[in-house]
């Protein structure tokens, strides 16, 4: 998934997509460790994506603690 479609998303959203791809990640090295896995290359996607969807929700955050103490002041 990339990133200008998770920056669409809703905070709520992306913890559910979050919730999501860290299932899949534990399923595939599951999958890898007992030797059924077939595409490898999917571990180090679903990690990057983990990565991105985590560094969306951190910027999330700041623009509303950002938003917030400009209204207050």
């Amino acid at each position: 998934m990339d990133a200008a479609k998770l920056r669409e998303m809703e905070l709520s959203e992306l913890h559910n997509k979050l919730a999501e791809y860290r299932e899949e990640l534990f399923k595939l090295r599951f999958q890898h460790s007992i030797g059924q896995l077939k595409n490898t290359a999917r571990i180090p996607q679903v990690k990057r994506t983990i990565a991105r969807i985590l560094t969306i929700m951190r910027e999330k955050q700041l623009e509303s603690k950002d938003g917030r103490s400009k209204e207050d002041s």
